[in-house]
C-alpha cells in the first residue's frame, strides 16, 4: 500500500518555482530523487545528499517519487539579508569563488549529520517551527558549512551583480529556459536598453520573436529528428502550457506537433 507523504522542512523564505535561482539554498533529500540541468550539466541527488543550489543561476529540476509515492526534502535558503546580517556577526574576508557549477555538493560529516538530525521533529512530526528558532538553526547550518569548507564564504558573501558576458553565447545556451526577459538582461550583467540593443545587432530581431522561433525550431528537430513526444518536450524547449506550443508550432510549421509526431511515425 502507498504511505502518505510527510512534510518537508523549510527554513527561511520561500524559493520561486521558475527557472532562476533568486537565493542560495541548501538542499537535503529524505525520500524519493531529484534530476537537475543548468544548461551545461547535469546533476543527481538521492536520499541522504547535500548540496547548495547558488544564486543567479538557472536550474530546471525534475523531482522522482520513491516506490512509496513519496519525494521529501529539506530546504533551508540563505538569502543575502541573512547573509549580511551573519556578515556583521561573523567578519570575514571574501575572495573569487572559482567554480562555476550551480550545484555545489557538500560532503556528509558529522556536524551536518547532527543537524538534519536536530530538524526531525519538524519534519516527521507535527511540531512548527517559530521565525527566530528557524534564523538560530540558519546560522548554525552556516557555521557548519563554512567550518568545514571556509572557501564557499566567496559564495555566499559576494552580494554583487552579474558581470557582462558573452551575449550570444549565452543566450544560444539558454534560450531553453523559461524566464522572463528581466532575468536574461539581469544574468547578462547589463540595462534593458543596452541588452536590447546589443541583441538586435547581434541576431538582428528582438528578444521576444527570436526566442520563440529558437525554442520552436528546437520542438521541431527533437520531435522530427529525434522522434520525442510532443507533451514530453513543450516544458523543455521553453514553452509554459501545451496548448499555447501547438498553437505557435502550427502557425510557424503549419500542422500540429501531434500531426508531426504522427507522419514521423507512419514513415518509420
Amino acid at each position: 500500500m502507498q504511505t502518505t507523504a510527510i512534510q518537508s522542512c523549510h527554513l527561511g523564505p520561500e524559493i520561486s518555482p521558475e527557472q532562476f535561482i533568486p537565493e542560495h539554498f541548501f538542499l537535503y533529500i529524505l525520500q524519493g530523487s531529484m534530476k537537475a540541468f543548468d544548461g551545461k550539466n547535469n546533476y543527481s541527488m538521492k536520499p541522504g545528499d547535500y548540496c547548495i543550489a547558488r544564486k543567479n543561476h538557472l536550474m530546471r529540476y525534475t523531482k522522482l517519487k520513491d516506490e512509496n509515492n513519496s519525494f521529501q526534502k529539506i530546504v533551508i535558503t540563505l538569502d543575502e539579508i541573512f547573509l549580511k546580517n551573519y556578515l556583521e556577526k561573523h567578519p570575514i574576508s571574501v575572495g573569487v569563488f572559482d567554480n562555476e557549477n550551480s550545484f555545489l555538493f557538500v560532503e556528509e560529516n558529522v556536524l551536518i549529520k547532527s543537524f538534519i538530525q536536530s530538524l526531525k521533529p519538524y519534519y516527521s512530526g507535527n511540531e512548527q517551527i517559530d521565525q527566530t528558532f528557524a534564523d538560530v538553526k540558519r546560522e548554525e547550518l552556516l557555521l557548519i558549512l563554512l567550518k568545514n569548507n571556509p572557501i564557499l564564504a566567496d559564495a555566499f558573501f559576494n552580494f554583487g551583480i552579474p558581470e557582462k558576458i558573452n551575449l550570444e553565447e549565452f543566450m544560444n545556451l539558454n534560450f531553453r529556459f523559461n524566464i522572463s526577459l528581466e532575468r536574461f538582461v539581469f544574468l547578462t550583467g547589463r540595462s534593458l536598453s543596452s541588452f536590447k540593443r546589443d541583441f538586435q545587432k547581434i541576431f538582428g530581431t528582438n528578444p521576444g520573436i527570436w526566442l520563440k522561433k529558437k525554442r520552436l525550431d528546437e520542438a521541431y528537430f527533437q520531435i522530427s529528428n529525434q522522434h520525442e513526444k510532443p507533451g514530453n518536450i513543450y516544458l523543455e524547449v521553453g514553452f509554459e502550457d501545451f496548448s499555447h506550443f501547438s498553437f505557435a508550432f502550427k502557425k510557424e510549421f503549419g500542422l500540429a506537433p501531434t500531426q508531426l509526431a504522427a507522419n514521423n511515425l507512419g514513415n518509420r
